[in-house]
């Protein structure tokens, strides 16, 4: 059986609050684990900047300015590694919101915690996209 996100988020509302957080618990267990269930990625880009760094276009080139500015020195000018692993395809088994998460969280060490403007996140998505 599968629920439209919006009926799933009127459901869980619907909850009492030890229950709607049971429920959420839930949800980020079955997301740690790889479900790749669309309502996990649903709630999972609830968070008001994830929502608005996913309603943007980013742009290539900008992104890449910033990747180069903030990232390349730990993830290499051509995202090959340095310190940090490579982003080479990085896109082919990241989903967007994970992408977004791990750079605004900086988790984990030694990667710094970096939380652009939503426009900016949206370029530098697009960057990583695009290797």
């Amino acid at each position: 059986m599968t629920l439209a996100p919006e009926t799933l988020k009127e459901q869980v509302n619907d909850l009492g609050p030890l229950l709607r957080r049971a429920v959420l618990s839930l949800v980020a267990i079955l997301a740690t684990i790889g479900f790749g269930l669309g309502v996990v990625r649903y709630i999972q880009a609830s968070d008001p900047y994830i929502h608005t760094v996913l309603s943007l276009e980013g742009d290539v080139s900008q992104g890449e300015a910033i990747f180069q500015m903030n990232c390349a020195v730990c993830h290499g000018f051509a995202a090959t590694g340095e310190v940090g692993p490579t982003l080479v395809r990085v896109s082919d088994h990241r989903t967007k919101v994970s992408l977004i998460k791990q750079v605004i969280s900086g988790q984990p060490p030694p990667m710094h915690q970096f939380q652009p403007d939503p426009q900016a996140m949206a370029e530098l998505l697009g960057y990583l996209e695009s290797l």
